[in-house]
């Protein structure tokens, strides 16, 4: 924080969540919910649904330093949708929602809008 009270620039959040701010290179993302139903109508039982790889980045930390000690920002930023690794990350709960939090590196890539 700030004199003023206000975030960094270099902190980026969407206003839900300037309780936690992921430090360094970490990045908190929100997985989209699975799918339930097939495009026929068919119900999928929640044992068979796999595992959501998208999710939509929620907040950034303001990056990692490099070896010369400069601020080496993150590839991505708040809103942006990204495909998962299938496992890691780091659970956190917030007002009872489910987020994960993962290192910019381990995120595989970023769907273009």
């Amino acid at each position: 924080m700030t004199d003023a009270g206000t975030l960094p620039f270099n902190i980026k959040a969407t206003r839900a969540f300037k309780k936690f701010l992921p430090l360094f290179d970490r990045v908190l993302v929100e997985r989209f919910a699975p799918e339930t139903k097939t495009k026929g109508g068919i119900m999928i039982p929640e044992k068979a649904l796999s595992k959501v790889l998208d999710a939509k980045v929620v907040a950034v930390g303001p990056g990692a330093k490099n070896e010369k000690g400069d601020l080496v920002p993150p590839s991505i930023t708040v809103g942006d949708r990204v495909l998962l690794p299938e496992y890691g990350g780091t659970k956190v709960e917030i007002d009872d929602n489910e987020y994960f939090l993962f290192r910019d590196g381990d995120i595989l890539g970023k769907w273009e809008s």
